[in-house]
């Protein structure tokens, strides 16, 4: 039954017969078979056929939920008794929003340092498409906008806060500003990111609220391809400070902070909402809290070190 539910999730995600048994290793014939059984399982038609896949009927539909919830629940048993035999093992596949990705490693180094016997992989991903990887099990975790567009049913972590910034190469425009405004920032050339990440609408947002519209010369999917045309010195971005400071900027590149309004915007982890969790989840939502309370820490004797010299 639990392979049988795999393959059901498999062809409703690829939405192709050929597809889904390829992902899932098996023939054709063999998913196709798989799916008839499961049907004559629950008495109830599951796919809409033709002389393709035309979709899930509404039974279907319900299905593909219990699918989802059943088959996450066996891979959680299968990884707890393994922990208990092994310790903590395994991979944990991550998917990132491309701003967030060079904080990744303060997730990763300090988890894999505790149980080194885990591995992981990270892809580049718009806000979207973790969400979607996440309700298809596809991923176990991401990381993510959590207070600006809908997330459904998740468990989230807070992370950091976006604060946002003019970055642009020295002695060009505004480069010798304290602060910018939103409608200041509109009238140069830049280097944004493609409409399909959560980053670009926020800051299409923050402009529209200023009575202007971005115009850029340049739109890409990548950060880098962003930080590139920056050091040109012919193109300004906007992008959170943390994201421009990973890079290791030299002083030919400005970072001007973007105010009135000075909008921030919270990133965090975020994983099905389920309990119990996997171990390796649990481990890393574990390790996600002790991030935050350790810059919480940072924060309290920065500040206290900051009164006191001006005392």
């Amino acid at each position: 039954m639990i392979d049988k539910l795999e393959f059901f999730i498999a062809l409703a995600r690829e939405q192709h017969f050929g597809r889904a048994a390829e992902e899932c290793g098996v023939t054709q014939p063999t998913l196709s078979a798989a799916i008839r059984q499961l049907e004559d399982q629950l008495g109830v038609m599951l796919v809409q056929r033709g002389s393709r896949y035309q979709g899930l009927t509404p039974e279907g539909q319900r299905v593909l939920e219990w699918a989802r919830r059943i088959v996450g629940d066996a891979r959680t048993l299968r990884e707890e008794m393994r922990a208990t035999r092994h310790g903590l093992a395994g991979h944990i596949r991550l998917a990132v929003i491309p701003t967030a990705l060079a904080m990744v490693q303060r997730l990763t180094e300090p988890f894999q340092q505790r149980h080194p016997n885990v591995t992981f992989s990270v892809l580049s991903r718009t806000s979207l498409q973790v969400l979607s990887l996440l309700e298809n099990l596809e991923i176990d975790a991401g990381i993510t906008y959590l207070d600006n567009e809908p997330l459904g049913r998740v468990t989230s972590v807070p992370l950091y806060s976006e604060r946002y910034h003019l970055i642009t190469a020295a002695g060009t425009p505004l480069a010798d500003r304290d602060t910018v405004s939103w409608s200041e920032v509109a009238d140069l050339r830049l280097c944004l990111l493609t409409a399909d990440m959560q980053n670009r609408r926020i800051i299409n947002q923050h402009m529209a609220e200023a009575g202007v519209t971005p115009k850029p010369t340049l739109e890409s999917n990548s950060m880098i391809v962003l930080f590139s045309h920056i050091r040109t010195g012919k193109l300004a971005s906007i992008m959170p400070r943390n994201v421009a400071e990973s890079f290791g900027f030299t002083e030919a590149i400005r970072m001007i902070p973007i105010t009135d309004p000075d909008a921030q915007h919270l990133v965090g982890l975020v994983a099905t909402h389920r309990e119990p969790h996997t171990p390796l989840v649990s481990g890393l939502l574990h390790e996600a809290r002790l991030l935050v309370a350790a810059q919480a820490f940072d924060r309290f004797f920065l500040s206290t070190d900051e009164t006191a010299a001006l005392t």
